[in-house]
């Protein structure tokens, strides 16, 4: 593995506990990591941290497919409510990554900032940890299905600049998944 893996202590700054959430490649590791984080540890490293090739710490599994190839599957079936909860904890599990990441690659911004995207991480990894264990009730689990690579595109094409990481993953993406809410909420 490229990334040292950092114990959430006072002895580290958000950004090197947010290096190891993002190189933990298990993705209920993940999760539990992303909880266990020392807030209290101040935000910015006084050293330079080498950064990843890539996207760190991504699971085997799910696989990684364009949007367009996925089936549609109808939601009066089991496997069609599995599919669809797979997809939300998909979307719970990059949300991890996403915010993690924010602590992660951008410097320089004010602590607050940083606190909010803490807290983000933690509600997400519950979200997850939720609908993990609610798929196990379907005979799923996380990454027994493919998902897509839209979030992973995004988080790359963004990665050097904060205002359109903001713009592009929770403003576009997100508000892209408001035409399924109806179906969720049934």
């Amino acid at each position: 593995r490229p990334c040292r893996y950092f114990h959430m202590s006072l002895a580290f700054s958000l950004r090197e506990q947010a290096l190891s959430v993002l190189c933990e490649a298990d993705a209920d590791r993940k999760a539990a990591l992303a909880r266990a984080v020392d807030a209290a540890a101040p935000a910015d490293a006084a050293r330079p941290l080498a950064e990843p090739a890539g996207i760190p710490g991504r699971p085997a599994r799910p696989a990684l497919v364009a949007h367009v190839t996925l089936k549609q599957r109808s939601l009066k079936t089991r496997e069609g409510h599995a599919a669809l909860l797979h997809a939300l904890a998909h979307i719970e599990f990059m949300a991890i990554y996403l915010a993690w990441d924010i602590v992660y690659r951008f410097r320089g911004l004010p602590e607050d900032f940083y606190r909010d995207w803490l807290r983000i991480a933690d509600e997400e990894a519950q979200h997850f940890e939720m609908l993990s264990v609610h798929l196990l009730t379907l005979n799923c689990e996380y990454g027994d299905l493919p998902a897509h690579k839209g979030l992973w595109t995004h988080a790359e094409d963004t990665a050097e600049d904060i205002l359109a990481r903001l713009a592009v993953v929770p403003r576009c993406m997100e508000a892209r998944g408001l035409d399924v809410t109806p179906a969720m909420i049934e």
